[in-house]
């Protein structure tokens, strides 16, 4: 193992939300003003993640009085406190850039149903469907 690879896994969070293009998150990131440290709360939808491992990085969206504002993320950052999904979107495209062009209602992007997390329920029926069809066929 590389010593870069090592240091790389230390710096790591633990638990990080799968994050897709087309989710609407809330991130709390600590902001430093002075002396003082608060958490601020930047609510938007994904347009792109970009990167691997300790570089992952994620751009959230969303329209603060009628102006566009995008603000980019390193996942595993120290000045991330926690990241919330909120919903899942359902899109066709890795980067959602066209999405700069669109106001109002043309802006909005359908909600993906079922869950998106590996292992989920979704594999969770195939197992079944699957035990189900050997159980038949005895």
């Amino acid at each position: 193992m590389n010593v870069i690879d090592e240091l790389e896994r230390e710096q790591q969070k633990e638990s990080v939300p799968e994050l897709r293009p087309g989710d609407t998150i809330k991130v709390h990131a600590k902001v430093v003003e002075g002396t003082r440290e608060r958490i601020q709360v930047f609510e938007g939808l994904v347009i792109r993640v970009t990167g691997g491992g300790l570089r992952r990085n994620f751009t959230v969206r969303r329209v603060a009085h009628g102006v566009g504002v995008e603000r980019t993320f390193l996942i595993h950052s120290p000045r991330i406190d926690k990241i919330e999904v909120l919903r899942h979107g359902e899109v066709r495209q890795a980067r959602l850039y066209y999405l700069r062009g669109k106001v109002g209602k043309d802006a909005r992007i359908r909600e993906r149903r079922e869950p998106v997390a590996p292992g989920s329920a979704k594999a969770a029926k195939r197992a079944k469907a699957a035990q189900s069809e050997v159980v038949a066929d005895s």
